[in-house]
């Protein structure tokens, strides 16, 4: 597959999932969304369905579950370090909000789930997340157990290529925030800005200890 072509269909699998989840977040809304105030455009609350337990190896070699990491408001993204170009911006533009957030005194921490377990190791995403934020937690594990996370939050992943060193891999690419209480609350598109994400995320964290 030459590169325009892998680009359009990363590009369409991208649409596509980001239609999915919208249109499932909005089906599965009811009449009572405390977070409306918080989302953008006609997106309505709800996506109880999306988020759950996963088990997952964490930068350090230990074994985590989902109650040891998201222990406050959580910013989660599935994505892998040899990713050339759509991950580390994505990432990046994930810590800057985080960064914006600390300023007004808010704690967010950002989480990257590696969808390439066979060359992310512990040590690689270490590499890659201290780059990208001191607080950045970089997540792999089996390829059983990032399948599980994986379809616990409604997101696409291929590998192209296996058996090229070099092979890509097709990724969705919301960014999902979630609470340890309440799970899922939202999900921030590519297009979303550092500053809209930060102003978003805080609102969200106000409504959830009961400040708005």
């Amino acid at each position: 597959m030459s590169i325009s072509a892998r680009t359009a269909a990363v590009a369409a699998v991208t649409i596509a999932a980001v239609g999915l989840v919208a249109t499932f977040i909005a089906t599965r809304s009811g009449t009572d969304d405390r977070f409306a105030q918080c989302r953008r455009g006609v997106v309505a609350g709800g996506g109880g369905n999306i988020g759950g337990p996963f088990t997952l190896i964490d930068e350090t070699g230990k074994t985590v579950t989902d109650k040891d990491v998201i222990t406050g408001p959580t910013l989660i993204y599935f994505g892998y370090t040899y990713c050339p170009d759509v991950c580390p911006l994505d990432s990046s533009r994930n810590a800057e909000a985080v960064t914006l957030l600390e300023d007004r005194g808010y704690m967010v921490t950002p989480v990257f789930v590696s969808v390439d377990p066979g060359r992310d190791t512990p040590e690689l995403l270490a590499e890659f997340t201290d780059l990208m934020h001191p607080r950045m937690l970089g997540l792999t594990g089996t390829p059983e157990q990032i399948d599980a996370a994986s379809k616990a939050y409604r997101t696409y992943y291929k590998i192209q290529e296996p058996n090229d060193p070099y092979y890509l891999v097709d990724h969705s690419t919301q960014t999902y925030l979630v609470f340890p209480k309440t799970g899922f609350a939202d999900f921030f598109n590519r297009d979303a800005t550092p500053q809209e994400m930060a102003d978003r995320v805080a609102c969200f964290i106000d409504v959830e200890n009961g400040k708005k």
